[in-house]
C-alpha cells in the first residue's frame, strides 16, 4: 500500500493511502492542496537520494511532504 505522509512535529502524519489509481484520487487532491500551502513533495530514490515531484507518482511506495528548510 502506497502512502502520502506529511513531516511534522510528531514525526509524520499519514494523509492518504492507496493501492490503485482509483484510490489515489484522494491522495492526489491532498498533494495538490499541500503544494499550494507551500509544502515540497519528494519521493525517495534509494538511500540518500530523493526526487521532488509536483504530481502524485502512482508507482511510488511513499511520497513525503515537508516544509522548506529555513535558514540564513
Amino acid at each position: 500500500m502506497a502512502r502520502l505522509v506529511r513531516m511534522d512535529q510528531t514525526g509524520h502524519t499519514t494523509l492518504a493511502e492507496w493501492t490503485s489509481a482509483k484510490d489515489a484520487e484522494h491522495a492526489a487532491a491532498e498533494l495538490r492542496s499541500s503544494l499550494e500551502q507551500g509544502y515540497y513533495a519528494v519521493v525517495t530514490q534509494g538511500e540518500g537520494h530523493a526526487t521532488q515531484v509536483s504530481e502524485l507518482p502512482l508507482d511510488a511506495d511513499l511520497v513525503i511532504l515537508r516544509r522548506p528548510i529555513a535558514g540564513g
